[in-house]
């Protein structure tokens, strides 16, 4: 299977092995889980994400700065 050079997209889904895919811009809002964080604030990120138009499954990254914040569980440190 060949994938989409077109889009940027160099590599067969991982899910259904599916050269059909593209980029896009995405907007995302982390939560940290439990009722005990429900007074974090939500960690924003706008990753770039593959998304799979075949199967649906897509992947991004999360970009290092807000990957801090995650790690160290104090988003309202973001400033």
């Amino acid at each position: 299977m060949r994938a989409l050079v077109r889009t940027g997209v160099s590599m067969p889904c991982k899910s259904c092995g599916s050269a059909n895919q593209s980029k896009f811009i995405g907007e995302i809002g982390i939560h940290f889980p439990g009722l005990k964080n429900i007074d974090k604030p939500i960690v924003r990120v706008f990753p770039g994400i593959v998304i799979c138009l075949d199967c649906g499954a897509a992947e991004f990254a999360v970009p290092e700065a807000e990957l801090r914040l995650l790690a160290k569980g104090d988003p309202a440190s973001a400033g």
